[in-house]
């Protein structure tokens, strides 16, 4: 395992970080405490959790991945120092989540009580913001013309940022959490809150967590530069594309308890004719490489330039266990040369 430093944070997190967004529908207590386990003894050191999890979200269920984690630190808190744990305050549009209002300096002070009590820990390590209060090109809303930056009200935005960023080092200076970061944002995001942070005197971002996948690279170059020019750390989530990338929904297959059998709040937007020719390429790839689609995917995503921490998730050990075993993969040049190509053709499927 290898370990990199979370941006400007005098800490290392492992290449690999545990995603838990499937502990409380698709998986119980007991699976992970397995997957828990698993990371461990194979040396990751990086669990990432939000109080909205899991998924799909509602309201019956709202916190409980943060309580399945909570009840593993509660029975092994001579483990708490050798985790750095992430979570999440979840933003506008969840009626049942603060009457979906948006994050603000007050809803951080509210929600961040409630994850460490749900935890069952004093501090929580790395704190993002879910989601931005403005409009911003994530979840397939990045084609021109779905989102008009000239009627955004930046001004009103950019007092937002101060407001919470005020709160999050309010809560650093607290010791209630070490660092904080972002999701789901971008270049100006990262940017609005650096200029914030230093023109105010306040903890900078750490991190950032976007969706970055071979069916989903937009992040690369630009925002990608920021994070490294700016100490940034990058944590691609998704990177098998919502499992897409595994090959297992190939051809509209379904297979029984996956993801997509479930209802997804935002629809199957990954579920489009050119995903499905980018991900048969993909699979024929693999196969020529002698590797799994989901192994090709993964070692991908670790070696791109940039890259601090990848989030992966699993429903079951096999699972786990193979998207573990793929960060050992290291891709030859050659190999690299024949996935660029099939990503020159389909740079963005979805």
């Amino acid at each position: 395992m290898q370990y990199h430093q979370l941006g400007s944070a005098p800490i290392k997190v492992s290449e690999i970080c545990l995603g838990s967004m499937t502990w409380g529908i698709q998986n119980t207590q007991q699976d992970a405490d397995e997957q828990i386990a698993y990371a461990l003894a194979n040396g990751i050191n990086f669990i990432d959790c939000a109080e909205m999890y899991p998924v799909p979200p509602n309201a019956d269920t709202y916190g409980d991945t943060e309580r399945i984690i909570g009840n593993w630190l509660a029975r092994h808190p001579e483990k708490r120092k050798d985790l750095i744990i992430a979570s999440k305050i979840a933003g506008s549009g969840l009626k049942y989540i603060r009457q979906g209002s948006p994050i603000s300096g007050a809803t951080v002070a509210l929600a961040l009580e409630d994850s460490l009590k749900r935890l069952q820990t004093d501090v929580i390590d790395l704190y993002q913001l879910h989601w931005p209060n403005r409009f911003t090109p994530h979840f397939s809303k990045h084609w021109p013309g779905m989102i008009s930056f000239t009627k955004q009200d930046a001004e009103k935005q950019t007092a937002q940022m101060l407001d919470i960023l005020t709160a999050l080092d309010n809560a650093i200076k607290a010791g209630k959490i070490r660092y904080w970061g972002l999701s789901d944002d971008t270049p100006w995001g990262i940017s609005q809150y650096v200029r914030l942070a230093e023109q105010h005197g306040l903890a900078k971002p750490v991190s950032i967590q976007n969706e970055f996948s071979l069916l989903h690279a937009k992040d690369w170059p630009y925002l990608i530069e920021n994070c490294v020019y700016e100490n940034i750390a990058y944590l691609p989530w998704s990177p098998l594309a919502g499992g897409a990338l595994s090959g297992k929904y190939l051809d509209g297959a379904r297979p029984e308890g996956t993801r997509w059998t479930l209802v997804q709040r935002q629809g199957l937007f990954r579920d489009t004719d050119i995903s499905n020719d980018a991900v048969r390429r993909y699979v024929q790839l693999a196969s020529e490489f002698d590797m799994s689609p989901t192994t090709l995917a993964l070692a991908w995503c670790r070696q791109v330039d940039g890259v601090t921490s990848t989030i992966i998730g699993a429903t079951s050990m096999a699972q786990l266990e193979e998207n573990i075993a793929a960060f050992s993969v290291r891709l030859t040049d050659e190999q690299l040369k024949a996935i660029t190509e099939v990503l020159k053709q389909y740079p963005m499927p979805f």
